[in-house]
């Protein structure tokens, strides 16, 4: 459960300032309302299915109790919290005239997207620790990619992740906006938030590049860094299948790794001359939509191991279906 105390002690001294704002969504022009509306539940839609499919498939297939599955799980659930927070309010304001979210549930919707994705940056490092280690260290892979290793990157990285959210929306929240109470964007954002405020934003604006210099730049060299090896290790297998095999598994990451972290830091690096409400939601649907429903599909299309477990479940089910509808026969016979 998410801890909102000190974020609300930290808003106190602004509460009476400002009570609730207003998100002017993913558009204002009403004829393209429903139509959004549908295109964008059919994709909420896929996020949940895709995800939640992903993690029930690694919990019932034995095969994929590994180290590489074990941190894809926690991607989709990632993928999936991050994404949830900020779509079905978005749809809704598609429907409905008052689109207004309350002071703490602007600060709680910021808290929990910027937690989840800070997170997944973290895992995302962790995923391609583990494949170098896979593919330059395979004979030690079992030694050193163990279940404790594995739990503290997974639990370090939901530490530093809402430990950053907690920096920064507590941050933002001190804020006073007295002036307007208009977010030019479909979600509590931070830089549309502090384009509102009525006070000096330059502290949350140094806090925000530096975290995402660390997030974009250092993380992004611990990635390619891993891969520099990985990819010269690659080469260096004779065999053609051997090959295949281990592109396959990393090119998967690679595509996530880019479209997340190509998403992010054009939203939040970029200089703020170049930077529009218009470009920010179009930039934004990618990193809370498109990516986590493209996520799951990369890693199921690609990968060879994920395609044959979903095969023996679906064959698990047929075999059962037949075995029932083979009794129900025998029954009324």
């Amino acid at each position: 459960t998410v801890n909102y105390q000190l974020i609300t002690e930290m808003m106190e001294t602004n509460s009476t300032t400002m009570t609730e704002f207003i998100l002017l969504g993913l558009t204002d022009r009403a004829e393209l309302k429903s139509a959004l509306f549908a295109v964008f539940l059919i994709m909420y839609l896929i996020i949940v299915v895709g995800n939640l499919g992903m993690i029930t498939l690694i919990k019932v297939d034995p095969r994929l109790h590994t180290p590489m599955y074990f941190f894809l799980s926690h991607l989709a659930f990632l993928d999936f919290s991050y994404s949830s927070a900020i779509m079905p309010k978005a749809l809704i304001n598609l429907l409905v005239e008052n689109k207004t979210i309350s002071f703490s549930g602007c600060a709680a919707q910021m808290y929990s997207f910027i937690a989840f994705g800070t997170t997944e940056c973290f895992l995302l490092a962790a995923m391609a620790y583990d494949r170098y280690v896979a593919i330059c260290k395979p004979l030690l892979y079992n030694v050193i990619m163990s279940r404790q290793l594995c739990l503290q990157l997974l639990i370090g990285s939901y530490i530093c992740g809402f430990a950053i959210s907690m920096i920064h929306t507590g941050c933002a929240f001190r804020l006073s906006f007295c002036h307007s109470n208009v977010i030019h964007h479909f979600f509590c954002d931070v830089i549309p938030l502090l384009n509102i405020s009525c006070t000096d934003t330059r502290v949350n604006e140094i806090i925000l590049f530096a975290f995402c210099i660390f997030n974009g730049v250092f993380i992004t060299l611990e990635i390619c860094i891993s891969y520099i090896y990985i990819f010269s290790a690659i080469l260096k297998i004779h065999s053609s299948e051997g090959r295949h095999k281990a592109f396959s598994t990393c090119t998967s990451h690679l595509i996530v790794v880019a479209m997340f972290f190509g998403t992010a830091v054009f939203m939040y690096m970029r200089p703020s001359s170049a930077s529009s409400p218009d470009k920010d939601r179009v930039v934004s649907v990618f990193y809370t939509v498109v990516n986590p429903m493209l996520n799951p599909l990369i890693y199921s299309l690609r990968n060879k191991e994920v395609k044959n477990a979903l095969r023996r479940v679906f064959n698990r089910k047929t075999h059962f279906s037949v075995q029932i509808h083979s009794k129900v026969i025998k029954t009324t016979a």
